[in-house]
């Protein structure tokens, strides 16, 4: 967007925000290690002729986990795919209006995720995996609320941002030129 001032590093919530998406990288790089631990191990006893009853299903469980908090991340960054082509067509009050919307839109999503991740723990309070009984379901589907909200909490800043007329980070291009040679 155009004609927005840049981020306060003085502000507190921008301060907070990179100290929350420091504290998501941590979570996630935790998530890619355990998924690659785990792997490797499940690799190591199934060539050994011993295969962990346990692997595929917990594997599966960490790739869902490491999805649902890398979005979280992602939500901190600003790195989920979007349409500026389109919102940049238009008038920068149109522009702001647009982005506004849609953020509001983002954040209804989350809070209806998060309110129907709750409202279905109670059906799986008896459920547990297959392969490790001991672990519960409600645990395992924990993720969805919890990610939900801390991608609320990203969101939410990102709309306070655009109320104040603040710009935040811009989009993770992933190494891709930009048109004024940036990547």
């Amino acid at each position: 967007m155009h004609n927005v001032a840049k981020p306060d590093s003085a502000n507190p919530m921008h301060r907070f925000r990179a100290r929350y998406g420091l504290l998501l990288e941590w979570v996630v790089m935790a998530l890619v290690i355990l998924l690659a631990v785990e792997v490797t191990l499940g690799i190591v006893f199934r060539m050994s002729g011993s295969s962990l009853v346990w692997y595929d299903e917990v594997a599966s469980i960490l790739l869902a986990w490491l999805t649902f908090y890398g979005s979280a991340l992602a939500s901190v960054k600003r790195a989920h795919i979007g349409c500026p082509e389109l919102v940049d067509q238009l008038s920068p009050r149109f522009q702001r209006v647009a982005a506004i919307l849609a953020q509001v839109l983002v954040i209804l999503f989350f809070a209806l995720l998060a309110w129907v991740g709750l409202a279905i723990m109670p059906v799986l309070a008896g459920d547990s995996l297959v392969s490790l009984s001991w672990v519960s379901m409600n645990f395992v589907q924990s993720v969805i609320p919890i990610s939900s909200v801390l991608i609320l909490i990203a969101e939410v800043m990102f709309l306070v941002d655009l109320v104040q007329g603040v710009a935040a980070a811009p989009p993770v291009r992933a190494g891709i030129p930009m048109p004024d040679g940036t990547h």
